[in-house]
């Protein structure tokens, strides 16, 4: 693979590459996911995303760090970029949700720039609509449901404006320990926007061990609630979403992008 796109002061010492290494394991990296890491002489990221790598790891300084480390990994990693070429693995895609927005805040008030380049990946999102059929067709809404950052009146208001639009709702971080009620709050929103047949996707674990499937509907999404956790993504169907027969025999979900007003197939 040839070199990667660099900013123009590219001439310093070190480099960073912010990689989003996707849901699961390799087999789901981009090839420049894997051609950053195998690049880099240092790996630093989440102790069970860099796991699911471990067999690109070798003969690499790899520096594991656990949630809620976010601030002292970012500056780690430019520390460290200065005068080395280091990669930054964050789960699924770098820039949604991922470690991309926070590495380049601190890189924007240190007193020393490096290069960097920011590495896409399968976000959860899509890999959970891929496992479901095609939910994600055309228009459709993400929200984070961890109010750690975000307060949860401002995730409540976001939510009610995302039901009233009618397209479909993949919700990131639904439900944990420490906030097991977001969840439901989420659902008895839905509920005052959307019908009761409303397909629902829950995939847990997707693309990694332990990996789950739940289809259901809005007006029975409450016997489930309790497979809901920080490991699933939760797709609210939108207005046209319908619930389809895979053939396997299992269920899955599919959002028409309008080809039946227009087509006749």
């Amino acid at each position: 693979m040839g070199e990667l796109r660099l900013p123009s002061h590219a001439e310093a010492k070190g480099r960073l590459f912010i990689v989003g290494s996707g849901p699961g394991g390799i087999e789901q990296m981009t090839g420049e996911a894997v051609w950053a890491i195998a690049a880099s002489d240092c790996v630093i990221g989440n102790q069970s995303y860099l796991d699911a790598l471990q067999p690109l790891l070798a003969g690499k300084e790899v520096i594991r760090s656990s949630m809620g480390q976010e601030v002292e990994r970012a500056k780690r990693s430019i520390a460290l970029a200065r005068n080395r070429t280091v990669a930054m693995i964050s789960g699924g895609d770098a820039g949604i949700y991922g470690m991309a927005s926070i590495v380049l805040e601190v890189l924007d008030h240190a007193e020393v720039k490096v290069p960097f380049v920011v590495i896409p990946g399968v976000t959860a999102a899509n890999a959970a609509a891929a496992l479901l059929g095609s939910p994600l067709s055309g228009d459709f809404v993400t929200l984070s449901l961890s109010d750690l950052l975000t307060p949860l009146e401002v995730i409540e208001r976001r939510l009610s404006l995302a039901f009233q639009m009618g397209v479909p709702v993949a919700l990131y971080n639904p439900k944990s320990r420490g906030r097991p009620h977001n969840f439901a709050q989420a659902m008895e929103i839905a509920a005052r926007y959307r019908a009761v047949e409303t397909p629902i996707g829950i995939v847990q674990n997707a693309y990694r061990d332990g990996e789950r499937v739940l289809v259901t509907t809005l007006g029975e999404v409450d016997t489930i609630e309790d497979q809901v956790d920080m490991h699933s993504i939760v797709i609210i169907g939108g207005e046209e979403s319908r619930i389809f027969l895979r053939d396997d025999h299992g269920e899955g979900i599919i959002t028409p992008r309008g080809y039946h007003r227009k087509y006749v197939y």
